[in-house]
C-alpha cells in the first residue's frame, strides 16, 4: 500500500455503474460458453442478487451456486438443461455464495473446489466477538482444496485459481483460460467497493490482491454481484485510489482527535446510507488495523470496534 500521506488525484476514483437488470432466474450468455443466472436475493450487500456461473457447452462447471434458495436451484438446473456438471467452483464462503453447493451436488454429483473452509484473517482479540458470523458459512469444506496457481482443467474449460484475500481470507478469483474473462467473485464488482471487514477481512492483504489480479492477462471480469466489468485493470487502479483516499480521510479524522469509529463514520460516510454504517464501521476499523500494523496511528492494545485511537 502507498504511503498514507500522498494525495490521491480525485479524477482517478472509479466510476460505479449501477445500471443493472438482473432478469432474475433467466440464463443469460455473458460470453461465450459462459451463462449467467442470478439469485433472488436482492439487499444492500447483495445488490441484486447474487450472480451465479455456469460455464462450458455440454460437462459443465458451475461457479458460485448461491444462497440457500428453492426456486434458484431450479432455475440452475433449468439452464443446466439435463447436461452433466462435472464441478463446482466456491469464490467464498458467505451466506450469499456458497450455501447452494450441497443441493445441487445433490442433483449433479459434481466435484468441488474452493481454498477451505471459512476462517477469519486474524485471531480473535481478547473479548472481541466476530459481527460477522451470521454471514459466515461454516458447512463448505470443498473435496478439492486449491492454491494459488492451480489450473482445473474440463471439458473444452480451464480455470486458474488465485488466491485474493481481503474481502475473505479464503477468497479465490477464477480466470478462464484462453480467454480475456475472469471471475473475480467479490473482490472486485462494477457497482459498488467490495466489503473489507475485519476480522474476516483485512486491508492490507485487500490491496496486495488487487495487484495480484493486475498482474494477470484478463481484464474483462464477470463479478459476484452486478453487471460485468470491461477494461478492468483500469478499474482497479482506481479502486486502489479510492482506497488511498478513505484511509487518507480515516489519518486525518484521527489526526483532529477524533478517536472512536463511530465518530469517524459520522463524518466520512456522512452522505451513506445509515443502514450500511454498520458496515461502513468495519472498513473503517480494516484502515485502521493496516494504518496501526505500519505505525501510522497509535492504539491501546489490538485494533477494535471499540477501541480508542491517537495519532502516532
Amino acid at each position: 500500500m502507498a504511503n498514507a500521506d500522498e494525495k490521491p488525484d480525485p479524477g482517478d476514483l472509479p466510476q460505479f455503474r449501477t445500471a443493472f437488470e438482473p432478469r432474475h432466474g433467466e440464463a443469460l450468455e455473458m460470453a461465450p460458453g459462459v451463462l449467467r443466472v442470478v439469485a433472488p436475493n436482492p439487499s444492500p450487500f447483495t445488490f441484486h442478487g447474487t450472480n451465479s456461473y455456469i460455464v462450458g457447452e455440454k460437462r459443465l462447471a458451475v461457479i458460485d451456486p448461491g444462497p440457500m434458495d428453492e426456486a434458484h436451484l431450479e432455475a440452475l438446473l433449468a439452464a443446466i438443461g439435463g447436461r452433466e456438471v462435472s464441478d463446482i467452483f466456491i469464490t467464498h464462503t458467505h451466506a450469499d455464495h456458497s450455501p447452494l453447493t450441497d443441493a445441487l451436488v445433490a442433483r449433479t454429483g459434481a466435484r468441488t473446489h474452493g481454498f477451505g473452509p471459512h476462517r477469519a484473517a486474524r485471531e480473535l482479540a481478547l473479548g472481541e466477538v466476530n459481527p460477522l458470523d451470521a454471514s459466515a458459512d461454516n458447512d463448505f469444506d470443498p473435496d478439492n482444496a486449491l492454491s494459488d496457481g492451480d489450473l482445473v482443467e474440463g471439458d473444452g474449460w480451464a480455470l486458474r485459481a488465485l488466491h485474493t484475500p481481503g474481502h475473505t481470507q479464503n477468497h479465490l478469483a477464477f480466470g478462464l483460460e484462453g480467454t480475456d474473462w475472469l471471475f473475480p467473485g467479490d473482490h472486485v464488482m462494477a457497482w459498488a467497493t467490495s466489503i473489507v471487514a475485519p476480522p474476516d477481512g483485512s486491508m492490507s492483504h485487500y490491496m496486495a490482491s488487487l495487484q495480484h489480479l493486475m498482474n494477470q492477462p484478463q481484464s474483462r471480469y464477470l463479478p459476484g454481484h452486478g453487471g460485468r466489468l470491461e477494461n478492468a485493470h483500469k478499474f482497479m487502479r482506481a479502486l486502489r485510489t479510492h482506497r488511498k483516499m478513505r484511509e487518507g480521510a480515516v489519518l486525518e479524522q484521527v489526526r483532529s482527535g477524533t478517536e472512536t469509529i463511530p465518530e469517524m463514520v459520522a463524518v466520512i460516510y456522512a452522505t451513506t446510507d445509515k443502514r450500511l454504517h454498520g458496515a461502513a464501521g468495519l472498513s473503517v476499523l480494516a484502515h485502521l488495523e493496516d494504518l496501526v500494523e505500519r505505525g501510522k496511528v497509535l492504539c491501546e492494545g489490538q485494533p477494535q470496534l471499540e477501541s480508542h485511537y491517537f495519532p502516532a
